[in-house]
């Protein structure tokens, strides 16, 4: 056994074409010719081979593909960027996080995936996940976990972890994401970025959003800055618009408005929240009461019977991959190859499969009951998860699945509400551990209310800048290797 150096933090931000720039600063460099597509892709492609070896965050790589944007149209083209290994990039393949499906490539772009790249930018490859992203910690069987930049001893959460590792890296400043019960906020909320799950319908569906008997998925990106998130929902908009909700537009600013914003601290599960969140969401409160707005404490937005509800909705999707795999995932399928966590939701949901009936009318009332509830506030203010990022291993799929279930329950207890109830919700960085991991809080609004959580979300970005690696020095510690 020998001894290395190894970061405890670990980034790519530094003097190239890439600088500390944010995506839409990076494509107005572009688009003034003071930056060229090939100068900044190949910047990205050297910042991703330099820390990649430590996050685990690229599944597949597409450096020799990515000489050229596929549409020269779009507000971003030229920014390089990754989508999440669950939506289809002709020519890539598709695993979604499992050793069930071979490495086939697609021979299509998925729905969402053409929406996104219609805006210009320069797909690197696709980014990791957890399998089928039914886990809150990107960690695989028999493959290296994707690691928190911050510190590499803890999860980048989930599911979209790998796209929030190489955002909050430097990699690139914007990233594909998707969400069915947290996995844009989650991880968002675990590297320190803004992390924004749309209303229902706000984007194009994507393709395993559709065959859903109650569609909890939304598509989106993880970002460095509030103005890219709000940019991104603009330009979606453009490509496609949903007429049965509000129109967005480009919010570019904080609003003038007072508003009454419900504080939601603990959830229904009967798991507390820990301090340093409660800490951070309470701070929270406070510096948008000093904005003007009026804060009121409010019972949670939710049933009682929600998180059964959902917990019996996420095991049915595990059973539905299993027995529909091949139909669904890829032709050649192989359930024998499928995860712990998969088998153990898949077991959970065979023995209540008689409740499905009941689940799905309760869970389908959510949206009424939730509007109900957000009657009279303009938003509600709640932590993001009950308890601060854990390290890697805690949330290991191969782990016992009574334990396993029982830490995710404990740990994911705020998120999973706007997904059924079709409702956008948005994760800020708003505080940090003791071991300087981000803490974040999460805003949620009535269906079709984007503009309105996007404009508190510039005012406190202004109010509180949040800090990104690129100002943090990389400090290694010696490690013990065979």
């Amino acid at each position: 056994m020998t001894m290395r150096e190894q970061p405890d933090t670990i980034h790519a931000f530094q003097d190239d074409a890439l600088g500390n720039h944010d995506a839409t600063a990076l494509a107005n460099l572009i688009r003034r010719g003071e930056r060229s597509v090939p100068e900044v892709t190949a910047a990205a492609i050297q910042r991703a081979r330099q820390v990649e070896p430590f996050i685990q965050g690229i599944v597949f790589e597409a450096f020799g593909q990515a000489t050229e944007p596929r549409s020269a149209e779009g507000f971003f083209h030229g920014v390089p960027t990754f989508i999440k290994d669950n939506m289809d990039v002709i020519g890539m393949p598709t695993r979604h996080g499992s050793a069930a499906i071979p490495p086939r490539p697609a021979e299509t772009t998925g729905a969402f995936a053409a929406q996104m790249l219609a805006q210009g930018y320069t797909c690197l490859g696709k980014s990791s996940l957890p399998e089928f992203g039914f886990n809150a910690s990107t960690e695989h069987a028999g493959a290296p976990p994707s690691r928190n930049p911050w510190n590499l001893a803890y999860s980048t959460g989930a599911s979209s972890g790998g796209s929030a590792a190489l955002v909050a890296a430097g990699v690139v400043p914007v990233a594909h994401a998707n969400d069915g019960g947290g996995s844009i906020r989650i991880p968002a909320a675990c590297c320190g970025l803004v992390g924004l799950k749309p209303s229902r319908g706000r984007v194009v569906n994507n393709e395993a959003a559709r065959s859903l008997p109650i569609n909890i998925v939304s598509d989106g990106v993880v970002t460095r800055s509030v103005r890219d998130t709000a940019r991104f929902y603009a330009e979606a908009e453009t490509h496609f618009r949903n007429t049965r909700l509000p129109e967005l537009g480009m919010v570019a600013g904080a609003g003038s408005r007072q508003l009454r914003i419900g504080l939601v601290v603990d959830s229904i599960t009967g798991h507390p929240t820990d301090q340093a969140t409660r800490t951070t969401v309470e701070q929270t409160a406070r510096l948008l009461e000093s904005m003007g707005h009026d804060i009121v404490p409010m019972a949670a937005p939710i049933p009682a019977t929600f998180p059964d509800d959902f917990a019996r909705y996420w095991g049915m999707l595990a059973f539905g991959v299993k027995a529909n795999g091949r139909k669904l995932m890829h032709p050649e399928f192989d359930k024998s190859r499928v995860g712990g966590l998969t088998n153990g939701l898949d077991r959970m949901f065979r023995q209540q499969f008689y409740k499905l009936p009941t689940t799905l009318w309760r869970l389908r009332r959510c949206a009424q009951e939730y509007a109900s509830a957000m009657a009279g506030f303009d938003a509600v203010l709640t932590p993001v998860l009950a308890h601060t990022t854990p390290p890697i291993g805690y949330l290991n799929p191969e782990q016992d699945f009574r334990q396993l279930f029982d830490r995710l329950t404990r740990y994911v207890s705020f998120t999973p509400l706007a997904n059924v109830a079709g409702a956008p919700a948005i994760s800020l960085p708003m505080g940090q551990t003791d071991n300087h991991l981000p803490i974040a809080v999460q805003l949620m609004g009535p269906q079709g209310g984007e503009r309105t959580l996007l404009e508190l979300a510039y005012a406190l970005e202004e109010a509180q800048p949040w800090p990104t690696l690129a100002n943090v020095r990389v400090q290694a510690s010696a490690v013990a290797v065979e």
